[in-house]
């Protein structure tokens, strides 16, 4: 019975990113992203890689493009414009804090694109040599992976630095991928040249971004978890009506009715303590203790979302001063619905 080279085709162009994508989970000691989301977020890489085919197929349909021509200039505009869309979605909804999980879920959408991508060439070359397998499973998926696991992360660190989540945080990055996959795609080089300089790029860039991540994780939980406590020890004290808080929440009697200020008051100590609960399965997490939320903490999030509903934008933006209101902190909480 003769060997048939699709199987070999099918393992080298499916299986390294996969393989890569799961790696890059088990490093996470943190355990940040769960199987389902990594799933769910594959998933959403693979319908993007369907658009971007309904596309390519309009646009040289419509215009006469060459195939070459179009994966030259348009596709990489088009396909990490997409990809990036994933993304900033996941940022924004606050499924991402750090750059570990930045790293593994920008790479998972790239994964599930690339996915998509060669199971449609394993139809379209069923005649290719292996060598051009190589090329596409080492070189083209994890290129389409790491751009976004870069992307990712470069728009975590702007979003941090900024403050806020922008196209100034967004465009500069989704520029470079850009550039990084329209360079991949002239083939200025030889394509297995190509794949090796991808693999000598972006893994050691990939373990950089997890070293200092870790190492940022461990600082925030530090300074974090001190910060907390003081706040929520300082509510439960008799000190409190006098401490600079106090007062300030005593001036808001002011501006707003009696009750919403009791909200604002009974709001900051859930928060307090919920970010304390967020930040303790963190700890066990990296010593391979995984908890589950019980039900304590989770009639604690709902009474927390119902609070918001009540004071309003306007009242929460008055407790900024008051508690940690980063993205990074606003995704601890997160953490706990998971």
């Amino acid at each position: 019975m003769m060997f048939d080279p699709k199987w070999l085709h099918a393992c080298v162009g499916l299986l390294p990113v996969l393989c890569f994508l799961a790696a890059l989970v088990l490093l996470d000691s943190y355990k940040l992203v769960r199987l389902r989301m990594v799933l769910a977020v594959l998933v959403a890489g693979a319908i993007v890689a369907g658009i971007c085919y309904a596309i390519a197929a309009l646009v040289i349909d419509t215009t006469g493009f060459a195939f070459e021509n179009y994966s030259r200039y348009l596709a990489p505009l088009v396909e990490e414009s997409l990809k990036a869309v994933v993304v900033v979605a996941l940022i924004r909804m606050r499924r991402i804090g750090f750059l570990v999980d930045a790293s593994v879920l920008g790479f998972a959408v790239g994964a599930g694109f690339a996915t998509v991508e060669n199971v449609y060439y394993l139809g379209v070359l069923a005649d290719s040599h292996t060598a051009a397998w190589i090329v596409r499973g080492f070189g083209t998926a994890i290129m389409h992976g790491g751009t976004q696991a870069i992307f990712a992360a470069l728009v975590l660190t702007n979003a941090d630095a900024r403050g806020r989540l922008d196209a100034r945080a967004v465009l500069p990055p989704l520029l470079l991928v850009v550039l990084l996959h329209a360079a991949f795609n002239q083939f200025t080089l030889s394509p297995i040249v190509e794949t090796v300089l991808v693999l000598a790029v972006i893994p050691p860039l990939l373990v950089w971004v997890y070293v200092r991540s870790e190492h940022t994780l461990r600082g925030w939980l530090g300074s974090g978890f001190d910060a907390d406590q003081e706040l929520l020890e300082l509510l439960g004290s008799e000190a409190f009506s006098q401490s600079p808080a106090g007062q300030y929440l005593y001036q808001l009697r002011e501006r707003f009715p009696g009750k919403v200020v009791a909200d604002l008051l009974c709001y900051l100590q859930l928060y307090a303590e919920l970010a304390l609960r967020a930040k303790g399965m963190l700890m066990l997490r990296e010593n391979g203790i995984d908890v589950e939320v019980d039900e304590d903490t989770r009639s604690k999030l709902e009474e927390m979302a119902f609070l918001e509903r009540s004071v309003g934008r306007t009242g929460l933006m008055t407790l900024q001063p008051l508690m940690h209101t980063s993205r990074r902190d606003l995704w601890q909480l997160h953490l706990l619905g998971k």
